[in-house]
């Protein structure tokens, strides 16, 4: 086999996502899978479900997940990859339980996992490894023999997912007024999370103190300004820009990542801002947080205000980030096997780490997260 499509080690890939409700029936269910032990009334679950109802009680998120699957499938057939890939979500279905154990009855004991975060913090990598680390668990009360399963480093600066992102930039300041174009402003967007969860994120080297917001703030600045720079030689325009937040969802008494996208529209308004891109280069796909509070909430405040505005393409499923990803797990196959491979990444920061170190994201209560440094099996005890 070709050095450059052998994937030894991996025998599949496990494409592991958040999940969301494919009708309205499944909006309240869904809703307590994600707030499970938060004890949060079922009344007002149906409250915050509304945005889901706005729609149909149909999040994106699923169906652009098999268009994912699919483009993955494609990719590594079309380059001599044969390794099956399948798909598993945290909160909905398929869920994951149910996808580890199809894969070990299809025979599959070493699985690579690609999670549909591309970023350091808890809710986006940590607990997507506890969450293996549950399923695992589960496969062994039922006496099934168990994979070892590796999750792929975070890939915010892989090509494969920033040149995506910035031929959506490119293509919304086209789409804008040619008046207001050259003079418009770039916000960056991305999941607000608590600022303390933030500082702690990443490795325990990058953790921060007073608002820093650690690995999650600075690879998101990293990726903004790799796509700023793009954007200026491809344009010869140097465009004012902010790394901004959206989907707050916590106490208000609990900081959080600021500003939020509705106050900076309201902020570059006021300082006189022609116009404003929005660019959601926290996510992956186009789901629910980015066709509401964006293309509806962020949009609406915009023609309040008379801003002009556009939002720019996720990765989705470009062949680009299909292509990314078997990069990723044939640099990972080659590192397991011993070599040393090129790992492609651009901007200042370089690539991740393959595993995980003790103390990375922590979480506030510990508890066992699969494919780490600390993991030490399914019915151990997480370090203190």
């Amino acid at each position: 086999m070709p050095e450059q499509c052998d994937p030894r080690p991996y025998d599949a890939l496990l494409l592991l996502s958040f999940g969301g409700p494919e009708g309205p029936d499944d909006v309240v269910p869904f809703l307590e899978n994600v707030t499970r032990g938060r004890g949060i009334p079922r009344e007002r679950l149906k409250e915050v479900g509304q945005h889901y109802f706005l729609f149909g009680g149909v999040s994106p998120i699923n169906a652009q997940n098999r268009e994912l699957l699919d483009a993955l499938r494609t990719d590594f057939a079309e380059n001599g990859l044969d390794l099956p890939v399948y798909w598993g979500n945290r909160n909905w279905a398929p869920y994951l339980t149910d996808a580890l154990r199809t894969m070990v009855h299809d025979g599959h004991r070493r699985i690579a996992v690609l999670a549909t975060s591309a970023y350091a913090s808890y809710s986006g990598c940590r607990q997507y490894r506890e969450n293996l680390a549950d399923a695992l668990a589960a496969l062994r009360a039922e006496g099934l023999e168990l994979p070892q399963v590796d999750k792929l480093r975070h890939y915010f600066n892989h090509p494969g997912f920033l040149r995506p992102m910035t031929d959506g930039v490119l293509a919304s300041l086209a789409e804008l007024p040619e008046e207001v174009r050259e003079g418009a402003h770039l916000a960056f967007t991305t999941h607000s999370i608590p600022a303390a969860a933030a500082d702690s994120s990443g490795t325990p080297a990058d953790h921060t103190r007073g608002g820093e917001g650690g690995a999650y703030v600075a690879q998101h600045l990293d990726a903004a300004r790799v796509i700023v720079d793009a954007v200026r030689a491809e344009t010869g325009v140097e465009h004012p820009w902010r790394l901004v937040y959206q989907s707050r969802s916590g106490a208000p008494h609990i900081p959080w990542l600021e500003p939020d996208i509705c106050d900076h529209l309201e902020e570059a308004h006021a300082a006189g801002v022609p116009a404003v891109v929005m660019a959601p280069i926290g996510f992956v796909s186009d789901h629910m947080e980015v066709r509401y509070d964006l293309d509806t909430e962020a949009t609406a405040k915009a023609a309040e205000l008379g801003l002009p505005v556009a939002r720019s393409a996720t990765v989705g499923a470009d062949p680009r980030f299909a292509a990314a990803v078997r990069d990723l797990l044939l640099e990972r196959a080659a590192a397991e096997r011993g070599g040393t491979p090129e790992r492609c990444a651009l901007g200042a920061l370089g690539a991740g780490h393959d595993l995980c170190p003790v103390g990375c994201c922590p979480a506030r209560t510990p508890r066992p997260a699969a494919a780490g440094a600390d993991w030490r099996g399914p019915v151990a005890e997480a370090p203190a």
